[in-house]
Order: structure tokens, then sequence, then C-alpha cells
């Protein structure tokens, strides 16, 4: 295959980690050009030092060593403000005045566009309608990264997310036995991400499951914070051999695929 350009379109650093990682990497390995683009320096996530523009400049330079890690050649802030973890983004007193979710949806996809057609991207990663697990800046990016690629003509739209079938299944066993962290709320699953039938890509990334790792573990500052451990903290302590077998697969939609398309590679061809 010859190489290619994909833009990963995330709305704050480690959200590459967790979804997409793998990908990347073998995107990157396998000698295409891979770039990371995230909306936000995620100021007002959770960790122990104290949100705002400190914790903005850690949780980039943390970016920038995962997307080294990751084989990225070029990484961009479009510099919105982090909208906050809270449904819809709390009120909007809460929010800073240049809030991702409350950007002008054409400005902010116009800015994305313009990347987008500087690298003649061939493909460009968003999340689905959900936003995965429901964060507004994620729903942000799907309205944002579909409509860039809409202006910049780019070809293949995948939709990053999770197959939620095995992975309630396996949140309500783990559920018996683990407690898990106060924001990490089992339920919001049943309705999250995406249902296995309109999956179209199920990439194996377990020959990168080192990198991938290393790029969860260079977001250090999310993986404390807050009384008990992390997700991040959590995903970071599965023993190597289960930890490929959990974290092994990445799942994407694109949706002007067919019913029922079933593909192993971002840039495969329907049907393979």
């Amino acid at each position: 295959m010859p190489p290619r350009t994909a833009v990963f379109f995330h709305a704050h650093p480690d959200d590459e980690a967790l979804l997409t990682a793998g990908t990347m990497a073998m995107l990157a390995a396998e000698g295409h050009r891979v770039v990371l683009v995230v909306a936000t320096a995620g100021e007002r996530g959770l960790a122990d030092i104290q949100p705002g523009e400190a914790l903005g400049e850690t949780r980039l330079k943390e970016l920038y060593k995962s997307a080294a890690v990751l084989g990225c050649a070029r990484v961009e802030c479009l510099g919105y403000g982090d909208s906050g973890l809270s449904p819809k983004g709390g009120v909007a007193e809460e929010r800073p005045d240049n809030a991702f979710i409350d950007a002008d949806t054409e400005e902010a996809a116009k800015r994305l566009a313009d990347i987008l057609q500087e690298e003649r991207a061939d493909l460009l990663a968003i999340y689905d309608p959900a936003g995965g697990y429901g964060h507004p800046d994620h729903v942000q990016v799907h309205r944002v990264g579909r409509r860039a690629a809409e202006i910049a003509g780019t070809e293949i739209v995948l939709e990053a997310t999770v197959n939620r079938d095995p992975l309630v299944r396996l949140l309500k066993l783990a559920g018996r036995f683990y407690r898990f962290p106060p924001e990490f709320d089992v339920r919001t699953f049943e309705s999250a991400y995406s249902p296995g039938e309109a999956i179209t890509h199920r990439v194996n990334v377990r020959r990168y499951a080192r990198q991938k790792r290393a790029s969860m573990a260079a977001h250090v500052s999310q993986a404390s914070g807050g009384d008990t451990d992390r997700t991040l903290a959590v995903m970071l302590k599965v023993p190597g051999p289960l930890y490929r077998l959990v974290f092994g697969t990445e799942w994407y939609v694109r949706r002007d695929l067919p019913p029922g398309a079933r593909l192993t590679h971002p840039f495969g061809q329907w049907p393979e």
C-alpha cells in the first residue's frame, strides 16, 4: 500500500491513547503519515495539580510524549477551552469563554479542514455521534469532524468507538469483584459507543500493544487525582498478556459502507 495520510481528531490529550493509539502506531509503522489534532488542552480534567493553565501545559507536554511513542509526524492543538466533564459542559458561567462546545461548528470545522487540506489527508478519525461515553467535547468532535471532512473533501471518515456489547458484559462481571472509581459509572456504557452490528472496522493492534501502553503511560497527570485510582491507572495495571487481549482491538464505524461491511484495516477496501 502506498503511503497515505491519516488525521486523528480528539477532544483532549489522552483520548488518543485510549481509543486509537494502536491504529496510529500501526499506520506509522507501515510508513503512513499520522497527524494528531486535539481540540483542547484538557485543562479542566481531574488531576492532582490545580485545573487551569498549568494543567493544560502539562497535558500538552504529555500529548507530545504520547505522539512521539506512536510515531506521529505532526501534532496540533486547536486551542479551544476544555468544556468540563459534566453533562452539556455544566452551566455557561462555569465554562471558559472559548469552551469547545460553545464554538461555532462551521468556524471550528474550517480550522480543522485547513489542516486536512494542507496535509492532503486521505482519512479523518473522529468519534461516533454519542461521543463515546457522552462527554460534550467528544460529541462536538463528531459534529466538527464530520463538517470538516465535507469542506476538505476527505474521502474516508472513521468514527472511533468501542463494541459496547462485550464491554457491558465484561464490566458487569468485573463489577462483582472490583470497586470502580467514583467517576466510572458502568450504567452509562449501556447506551455508549456503538453496538457490534454497526461496527465496520475491527483493527487488530496487538502487535502495537507496547506503544499503546506507553502512550497511556505518557499521560501521568490523568492517572492521578481523586480518592481512588483513575481509570487510566487501572488500565496500566493490567498484566501484559491480558492487556494485549483486552486492548488489542480498536473499533471504527464508516457510515458510507453498506450494512454488514467488515474491514480489518483503516485503508481497507470493501469487500476485502
